[in-house]
């Protein structure tokens, strides 16, 4: 929202309510010298290992469940979806004021490329989602040794029925879903906008991810996390899980990228602003 205010001596200019913060370096070497980075980095991990324990426990204590009694008792698909989502909604409202909340690389990429963070960041951001998720995944074989290769792991594969191109375009829909809800519940110019709305951001990122699993877990139980799906395909080690984990990369990467480019050049007018500075710009 921009207000027009008329001064006796400036004449009228717009001033904004809300302020975007400026883009971040490319490299800041000056991160690696401050606690509050590492601190980020010991979030990030810690929350990836939570998330995983939870959500691959659950997927193997569901099909234990459907493979030794009826079907319709257990948490069920839907069951399913709730804890992946759940556990988002849980672990972005703990660690948002720290790390941000990515828990995920594809989250981390797209806030890259929108400069909200930089490259150094992103790289051990990636670093300690993927290592946290395969602590996760380890914890949750612990746990629940007898059914762990029975039941899959957890890994995620495309399912019979469903080509590599299917869930592939799975990914990337689902994953420009999330990182695009990322964004705008984020979006500083929303919370200026409508400030009478108590919208808590966790509880939309996390919706997405649960009706995104709604969605997909059928088609490749729903990766839209690569580190999700590395951590599951390192403690699993099946060939079926390696020979189409290139999709749970490839996919949600470019689904973030599509989500940062809409956010940022479409709905926020990125592009057709950096133009207009552009033709402001006095001639030489």
């Amino acid at each position: 929202m921009v207000k027009e205010v008329e001064g006796p001596e400036h004449g009228e200019f717009s001033a904004r309510d809300y302020h975007d913060p400026p883009p971040a370096p490319l490299i800041d070497a000056e991160e690696l010298t401050q606690w509050s980075f590492y601190r980020a980095l010991i979030a990030e991990f810690i929350a990836t290992v939570i998330f995983l324990y939870i959500g691959v426990t659950t997927v193997i204590g569901y099909k234990s469940q459907i493979d030794h009694s009826d079907p319709c008792n257990g948490v069920g698909l839907l069951g399913v979806a709730w804890a992946f989502g759940g556990m988002i909604f849980v672990l972005v409202y703990c660690t948002a004021g720290i790390s941000g909340g990515h828990i995920n690389p594809a989250v981390t990429f797209g806030l890259f490329l929108a400069r909200k963070v930089s490259l150094i960041r992103a790289v051990m951001y990636l670093m300690a989602q993927c290592l946290g998720a395969i602590c996760g995944v380890g914890l949750a074989k612990g746990f629940q040794k007898s059914y762990y290769v029975r039941y899959g792991g957890g890994a995620n594969e495309v399912a019979p029925g469903y080509s590599n191109g299917v869930a592939l375009a799975a990914e990337i829909v689902g994953t420009f879903v999330l990182v695009y809800t990322v964004f705008s519940a984020t979006d500083p110019k929303r919370s200026a906008r409508d400030s009478h709305v108590p919208v808590l951001a966790p509880l939309p990122i996390g919706f997405a991810v649960f009706v995104v699993h709604l969605a997909s877990i059928p088609i490749d139980g729903t990766g839209i996390n690569p580190a999700r799906s590395f951590g599951a395909a390192v403690i699993y080690n099946n060939d079926k899980a390696w020979d189409d984990h290139w999709i749970f990369w490839v996919g949600p990467f470019i689904g973030a990228a599509i989500a940062a480019f809409y956010h940022q050049y479409i709905l926020r007018a990125g592009a057709i602003k950096a133009l207009g500075s552009f033709r402001s710009n006095p001639r030489n």
